[in-house]
Order: C-alpha cells, then structure tokens, then sequence
C-alpha cells in the first residue's frame, strides 16, 4: 500500500440507540466520544439509529405498510396525476 494516503483503519465500538447492545468493529469512523470494552482498552463509541440487533428484517418483527393509505394521502396532497408524461395542460 501506499503510505499516507489510506485513512486510519482502527477498531471502533457501535451501539445500537435502541437495544443499547454493542459490539467492537473495525472502521474509519472516530468520535469524541469513548468507551472502556470488556479487554480494559477504551475506544472511539459511535451510536447509531438501527443495527441486526434491532432492524425489523433482522428480528421478524416485520410491520406492514398501509400503501394505499400513502398513495391516498400524495393525490390529496399533490393531485391525481397523468401518467406517461402527459401534465394534462394545453399548449
């Protein structure tokens, strides 16, 4: 490789905002903020909003969207619209 041209590869500790599980990996990311691990080392802590620990695909706890209520709700707000590129004004 190259010397001075790669950012800094180093382990890093995530935590999952909702579960509150962590687990050490390594990344280019850093933070201010930090955290002693399990081997007595401190490292660099990033929370982040949503890992395997608590994404619905991960947990089978899959929720159902309501699309016809959305499509529903995007023609009150914008209208119905004419699809194949025809904007239904005169020239």
């Amino acid at each position: 490789m190259k010397a001075g041209i790669h950012p800094d590869y180093h382990p890093v500790v995530f935590e999952d905002s909702g579960t509150g599980k962590r687990f050490i990996t390594r990344s280019t990311v850093t933070s201010d903020r930090t955290v002693e691990w399990e081997d007595g080392q401190t490292y660099p802590l990033i929370v982040v909003d949503v890992t395997s620990d608590s994404h619905p695909f991960w947990t089978g706890a899959q929720r159902l969207l309501d699309t016809a209520g959305r499509v529903e709700k995007f023609e009150r707000r914008y209208g119905k619209r004419v699809r194949g590129g025809d904007t239904g004004k005169e020239s």
